[in-house]
């Protein structure tokens, strides 16, 4: 399948500015920010106290600040949740606003015809002339581009504004297929991370020390065991909705976190139960597709 590439007006930017910014994130995301400081890309979840997740963040060590991408419809929360937090850190928090552009590039050769520096999978991410450059965890073929949106438009990296649906449509079809959950507004706070395999594709640090909701997600992993997982699914029509129940032939049911059109229906990633019912399934609207790792029901 060929990928359309471009800005992606969906999504939206947080940045992090201050010399308290990793610090402050370590105690407010699940995975481990000194790998920031370390110049490197970092998938993790933003969670409440209960351990459920609020928002998934993809963060980059831009030179401007550490930006946080995700939805833009959950911006404004988590903006002004973590801002309660700061208290006497040297940082602000901030939405990057139209000046940040954020796009999403499948491949390497558009990157190089650019002129863009291809950040190798040890370092992960790259900046050049203010343009950053990071790979996507756990799809390495994927690129997350920053910049101001002239600038993107002049490398070639914008997309055609007529074809942002499109562009929109690949890059969530692409983190189906790949596995990697996103939360928006309808599914904030009903998942701890385990939930949404973040455990899987290095989104979570169990070494890290303490942060927001880190006992729950500790105690998760360590004493229990995981009784639903996410998973990929076809669906019979193109008509669901993120937040939308789907149950499975073998009696498991559990609710879509994201779902897109195909050719020959849609895809979609769901939230379900481990074990099968031993009755099954009256109406199976769904059915398992293959991911690209392994999912285990427990710890």
């Amino acid at each position: 399948m060929i990928y359309t590439s471009g800005i992606l007006p969906h999504l939206g930017a947080l940045r992090f500015a201050g010399a308290d910014s990793v610090g402050f994130l370590q105690g407010q995301i699940t995975n481990d920010a000194r790998r920031l400081a370390a110049g490197r890309p970092l998938l993790a979840a933003s969670a409440t106290n209960q351990g459920r997740v609020l928002a998934v963040l993809h963060l980059l060590p831009h030179s401007g600040g550490i930006v946080a991408v995700l939805p833009r419809e959950l911006l404004a929360p988590i903006q002004e949740r973590m801002r309660k937090f700061v208290l006497r850190a040297k940082l602000s928090i901030e939405d990057a606003g139209p000046g940040l552009a954020v796009a999403g590039h499948h491949g390497e050769s558009g990157l190089r015809a650019a002129g863009l520096a291809v950040p190798d999978e040890s370092q992960a991410y790259a900046e050049t002339a203010g343009i950053g450059v990071g790979r996507v965890a756990s799809d390495p073929g994927r690129f997350w581009i920053l910049g101001e949106p002239r600038q993107l438009a002049e490398c070639g990296l914008g997309g055609e504004a007529a074809a942002a649906e499109r562009i929109e449509r690949d890059w969530r079809l692409a983190d189906v297929r790949a596995g990697l959950a996103q939360i928006y507004a309808a599914t904030s706070e009903q998942f701890v991370p385990q939930m949404l395999n973040l455990d899987l594709v290095d989104g979570i640090s169990f070494t890290k020390g303490c942060y927001t909701g880190q006992e729950i997600v500790a105690r998760t992993q360590h004493l229990g065991r995981i009784k639903r997982r996410l998973a990929r699914v076809a669906l019979r029509d193109d008509g669901r909705r993120i937040g939308a129940t789907v149950t499975l032939a073998d009696g498991r049911g559990g609710r879509l976190i994201e779902v897109q059109s195909t050719d020959g229906g849609a895809e979609g990633l769901a939230v379900l139960g481990v074990d099968a019912d031993e009755g099954g399934a009256a109406q199976a609207d769904a059915t398992l597709l293959p991911l690209p790792y392994a999912v285990t029901g427990g710890a």
